[in-house]
């Protein structure tokens, strides 16, 4: 592995095949770029009015797609020395050496370019700057940040919840309450989420140097504790879209009821610490989050 990784590191030029397709859209991370695209999608048809257009959604979709995949694609770049120590990132393009770091950096600032202008001309200015600050957020403050301090959990979760508001503006043109609605719920849902990874995967952190609370929090007291918190908050934020009649009286129950559960999640694992408990917790944030995303759109007014 070290071979492979040193020859990468250097960024000798290596030819381009179908083989490296693949790797390539694995610099991407397509498994969260379709949560990004889901959550986007969201703001979008909450934002419509009657005269929106289905081109402008694919506009959107597209762009998002392109910059979420640019974003993630120049977090492995920077981020490849790190991956090393760790076994689950271990085996990743940039660490075995599959692409070279200047391919790798320069198709993710093509992917970044090419979402910018997608939703700036497919859409509008608003849209790509949120877009633009959410690469910006994510890679300079987020990314380095883990390696300081374990709040690099709060600050990522700024950029994280960004995706509702880029659908948001590119159907409304600007951001109103129920946008930021979108916003709150996705922002306190990603803390029991990565809290649970982290938790999972606290020693492969810990090998790559990483702040994460789970490494500085050996017990887990304090993990346990903050999902807890943010899971039991986010059940009272996720009714806002029923009291700003964005949904109705389904919405309003069904929203209670993932929220109970997903607190329940939080409740167990402040019983009882362990990595299991951690895993739970993650499956819960998987199934929640698509499921309050139905319910907002089979409880949705009619324009």
């Amino acid at each position: 592995m070290a071979t492979s990784f040193q020859s990468a590191a250097s960024g000798a030029a290596q030819p381009f095949t179908r083989m490296h397709m693949r790797d390539y859209i694995a610099l991407t991370k397509p498994r969260i770029t379709w949560l990004i695209l889901m959550s986007t999608g969201i703001g979008f048809f909450f934002g419509v009015s009657t005269d929106w257009q289905w081109s402008t959604l694919l506009h959107t979709i597209l762009g998002t797609g392109l910059i979420a995949s640019g974003t993630a694609a120049l977090n492995q770049w920077m981020e490849r020395r790190a991956d090393a120590h760790m076994k689950r990132t271990r085996n990743r393009p940039l660490v075995t050496g599959v692409i070279a770091p200047a391919g790798a950096f320069w198709f993710a600032v093509a992917l970044s370019v090419a979402g910018y202008l997608q939703l700036a001309l497919g859409a509008n200015w608003l849209t790509a700057n949120l877009g633009l600050l959410t690469l910006a957020s994510y890679l300079f403050l987020y990314t380095p940040l883990k390696q300081k301090t374990w709040w690099a959990t709060t600050i990522g979760a700024f950029p994280g919840a960004m995706p509702p508001l880029i659908g948001f503006a590119a159907s409304h043109g600007d951001l109103t309450a129920a946008a930021w609605a979108l916003y709150a719920i996705l922002f306190l849902w990603q803390f029991p989420h990565f809290y649970a990874i982290a938790w999972m995967y606290r020693e492969d952190y810990a090998r790559a140097g990483m702040q994460m609370l789970p490494v500085v929090d050996p017990e887990g007291v304090r993990t346990a504790r903050h999902i807890l918190v943010t899971a039991a908050l986010l059940l009272p934020v996720s009714l806002l879209p029923s009291f700003l009649s964005m949904t109705g009286m389904l919405y309003l129950i069904g929203a209670t009821a993932l929220g109970l559960m997903y607190a329940w999640t939080g409740i167990r694992v402040a019983r009882e610490r362990t990595v299991l408990r951690a895993r739970k917790v993650l499956l819960a944030s998987v199934a929640y989050l698509p499921l309050l995303y139905l319910l907002m759109l089979v409880d949705r007014p009619s324009l």
